[in-house]
C-alpha cells in the first residue's frame, strides 16, 4: 500500500481477530515508530511491545476507553521523560504513534490509540522506573472484520478542506467557534 493510499484510509480498529501478528510485522512496527521524527531528534521515547494476554487486559484498564487493549495481538505502550518539562514530549510521542500505525495500517494491521488516563498502575504492570511515564498505548491487530481495510471511507466523514485549511492566514470572516474541533 503506498503511503497516500494508507494516509486516506487509515481508520481506528477496536475489534481484532485472534490471529497473531508475525514477528517481522511486530519488528517492522517498532522499527517505524523508532525512525519517526523528534524535536532536535532527541527520540524521547521507549517503546514497550506487550503480547502477554494479562499486562494486556491489565492495561485495558487503565484508560476511559482503552478496552480494546484486552483483545490486541499487540500493545505498545509508549514510554516518555516528564511531559510537563518540554511541551514537544507528547507531539514527538504523537508521531512515532502515528508512524507504527500507518506501518501497520500497510501490512493490513489494524490499531487504535489509547489515552492512558491513569498512568501510575501502569509503571506497576510494565515495571518501567520512576523518572519515566505512559500516557499513551496502541492496540495492534488484524481487524476481526477484515473488509475494514479495503472499504473506502465513508463520505461525511471529514470536514471539508476549506473549513480547516488555510493559506497564509485565518481568514477574517471565520470565527473560532465555527472551526473548532467536533
Amino acid at each position: 500500500m503506498e503511503i497516500t493510499q494508507a494516509i486516506q484510509t487509515k481508520r481506528a480498529v477496536r475489534e481484532f481477530s485472534p490471529q497473531p501478528i508475525p514477528e517481522e510485522a511486530v519488528l517492522a512496527i517498532l522499527h517505524a515508530g523508532r525512525r519517526a521524527q523528534s524535536s532536535k531528534n532527541t527520540q524521547p521515547w521507549w517503546f514497550v511491545a506487550i503480547r502477554d494476554r494479562q499486562r494486556l487486559q491489565a492495561l485495558s484498564e487503565l484508560g476511559t476507553y482503552a478496552s480494546h487493549l484486552a483483545t490486541a495481538a499487540l500493545g505498545v505502550a509508549i514510554l516518555t521523560p516528564d511531559p510537563a518539562v518540554r511541551f514537544s514530549i507528547m507531539f514527538d510521542a504523537g508521531q512515532a504513534a502515528a508512524y507504527m500505525q500507518l506501518a501497520a495500517w500497510g501490512m493490513g494491521i489494524g490499531s487504535c490509540l489509547v489515552t492512558l488516563h491513569n498512568p501510575e498502575p501502569a509503571r506497576q504492570v510494565l515495571g518501567f522506573p520512576e523518572d519515566v511515564h505512559a500516557r499513551m498505548a496502541i492496540s495492534f491487530g488484524y481487524p476481526a472484520h477484515p473488509s475494514v481495510i479495503d472499504r473506502p471511507p465513508q463520505s461525511g466523514g471529514r470536514k471539508p478542506f476549506r473549513e480547516n485549511v488555510f493559506f497564509d492566514r485565518w481568514p477574517e470572516a471565520q470565527s473560532p467557534s465555527h472551526s473548532a474541533p467536533r
